[in-house]
C-alpha cells in the first residue's frame, strides 16, 4: 500500500487507457475505465485519496451524486483542490471531516488568510472558492450521511446569488446580515486590468524571454513561444473568458483578411452557463498572431503534431471521433459513426468533447483543436493559469536583475525586490483592458 504525506486528488481520463499491469487484485475489477462508469464518474471526476493511499467513498461520491455531479469539470477541480486543503489543515489539528466543528472551520480561515506560520497564505477574495466548496460539500455531506454541517455560512442553494441580508445562519449563529465565514471585503472585488503597453512589456518578459532592457536574455529558447503569445493576445483582443478561448477549433476561426475584425460563432457548451451561443470579434493582428503558431512550415504547431505522431501518442487515445469535413454556414461537423457519416453541431460539443475531435492526414492523426501542449495532445484549460504563473515568475526574475545586474544582494533583499514587482497578469485581467 502506497502511503502519501498528505491528502492528494487524480482525476478521470477517458481518453487514454488505463496503464498495463498484471497484478491481479487490479485485473479482477475488468476494464477500470468502464467501472467507473457505471459508478458514476465522468471525464474529469475527482478522485481524493487519503494518506493511507485509500480513497474515502463517501468524499467521492459528492462529486458523482446531486447537484455536484451537474458542474462542468473546472468547479469539481476548484472544489477538489479545496478540500484536500481542508482535510489536510484538519490531519494537523487532529480533526476529521466527519468531525469538524465550527472551530475547525473557523480556525482554518484564520490559518489560509492570517496565520504567520503559513508561509502559502491566500487573499480574503481567494477564500471564497475554500468557502463555497466547504459549504456545498458540507450541505450535501448531512443531508446524505446526517455528519453535521460546521460551515456557518448561507446554503448551498443560495450560496452563489443569494442576498446578504436574506441568509440562513446555522447552529450557534443568531441571524445578521453579513455571512460570518466570507471575509471581510471579499464581496468588493476589484477589477484589475491592463494598459496595453503593459500587457506588451510583460508579454515580451514572460513569453518571449526579453528583459527589462529590451534585449533577449541569452539561452532563451521559446519552445512555446508564438502559441503564448496567440492565446495572450486572443484574451486581450476579443474578451473571451480562458476557458471560452482554450477551446477554440481550428475550423472555427476565419482567415485574416483586409478587414479590421473578423467574425466568428463562440459554441454555447463553451460559455460558461450558456444556453446560447454567440458572435464574437477577433481582432486582425490576434487572427495573424494564430496563423504564425499553425503555420504548417514554421509554427510551433505543426513541430507538435509531428512528435505526436511519430510517437503514435494520437492512436493511443480512447473516444476519439473522426472528423471528414466542417459546413461553416450550419455550424456542423461531418463525422465517420459505427453505422455511416454523421452530423455533430458544434454548439453541443463541451471542451473535453472537443479534445477527442481528429482528422486523418498524410502524416496520421491531428486535433482539431487549436491549442495544443508540447507532447501534441490538446492544452487542457486549467493548464493555462501554469502558462500565466510561469510567465509572473520570468518577470519577477528579470525585475531583480535590473535591481541587482551583479548579484550582490543578499538572497533575503532579492526576495524582497521580486514581491514588489509591479508588473504581473492573470488571465482574467486580459479580459479588462484600456486600449490607449
Amino acid at each position: 500500500m502506497n502511503v502519501l504525506e498528505h491528502w492528494n486528488v487524480d482525476f478521470y481520463d477517458f481518453t487514454i487507457p488505463p496503464p498495463p499491469t498484471d497484478d491481479p487484485d487490479i485485473l479482477r475489477f475488468g476494464d477500470l475505465l468502464a467501472r467507473a462508469a457505471r459508478n458514476g464518474a465522468r471525464h474529469g471526476t475527482p478522485v481524493i485519496i487519503s494518506p493511507s493511499g485509500r480513497p474515502d467513498p463517501r468524499i467521492n461520491l459528492f462529486f458523482r451524486t446531486g447537484r455536484m455531479a451537474g458542474h462542468e469539470a473546472s468547479t469539481w477541480r476548484r472544489y477538489a483542490y479545496a478540500l484536500i486543503v481542508w482535510l489536510d489543515f484538519l490531519d494537523a489539528i487532529g480533526s476529521s471531516w466527519d468531525c469538524a466543528s465550527v472551530r475547525d472551520v473557523e480556525a482554518f480561515k484564520d490559518w489560509r488568510i492570517t496565520d504567520l506560520r503559513n508561509d502559502e497564505r491566500i487573499r480574503p477574495t481567494s477564500f471564497d472558492t475554500d468557502r463555497a466548496a466547504l459549504n456545498s460539500f458540507y450541505t450535501w455531506a448531512s443531508s446524505r450521511y446526517g455528519v453535521f454541517n460546521p460551515v456557518p455560512t448561507v446554503q448551498a442553494d443560495d450560496a452563489d446569488d443569494a442576498d446578504e441580508a436574506s441568509w440562513r445562519p446555522g447552529p450557534g449563529y443568531t441571524q445578521q446580515r453579513r455571512d460570518p465565514l466570507r471575509p471581510a471585503g471579499s464581496r468588493r472585488r476589484q477589477v484589475k486590468w491592463l494598459l496595453r503597453a503593459a500587457l506588451e512589456q510583460w508579454r515580451n518578459i514572460g513569453l518571449r524571454g526579453f528583459d527589462f532592457d529590451g534585449l533577449r536574455r541569452d539561452g532563451w529558447k521559446g519552445v512555446n513561444e508564438d502559441r503564448d503569445c496567440a492565446f495572450v493576445d486572443g484574451l486581450y483582443g476579443t474578451g473571451l473568458r480562458v476557458r471560452e478561448w482554450a477551446s477554440v477549433l481550428d475550423v472555427e476561426l476565419p482567415a485574416s483578411g483586409a478587414e479590421r475584425m473578423g467574425e466568428a460563432w463562440l459554441a454555447a457548451k463553451c460559455i460558461k452557463g450558456g444556453e446560447e451561443g454567440r458572435k464574437y470579434w477577433i481582432p486582425r493582428r490576434v487572427l495573424q498572431s494564430v496563423e504564425g503558431y499553425a503555420d504548417p512550415l514554421e509554427g510551433s504547431r505543426t513541430e507538435a503534431i509531428g512528435r505526436a505522431q511519430r510517437r503514435g501518442r494520437y492512436d493511443r487515445l480512447r473516444g476519439v471521433r473522426i472528423v471528414t469535413g466542417h459546413n461553416p454556414r450550419s455550424g456542423e461537423l461531418y463525422v465517420e459513426g459505427s453505422s455511416g457519416p454523421a452530423t455533430l453541431a458544434l454548439d453541443v460539443l463541451s471542451p473535453d468533447e472537443r479534445r477527442m475531435l481528429f482528422r486523418r492526414t498524410p502524416g496520421g492523426l491531428e486535433p482539431l483543436c487549436l491549442w495544443l501542449s508540447v507532447s501534441g495532445l490538446p492544452k487542457k484549460v486549467h493548464s493555462w493559469e501554469d502558462t500565466f504563473d510561469d510567465a509572473n515568475k520570468r518577470v519577477a526574475a528579470a525585475y531583480v536583475r535590473r535591481a541587482d545586474p551583479d548579484g550582490r544582494l543578499s538572497e533575503e533583499e532579492r526576495e524582497r525586490i521580486r514581491g514588489e514587482c509591479p508588473l504581473w497578469a492573470t488571465a482574467h485581467m486580459c479580459r479588462h483592458f484600456v486600449s490607449a
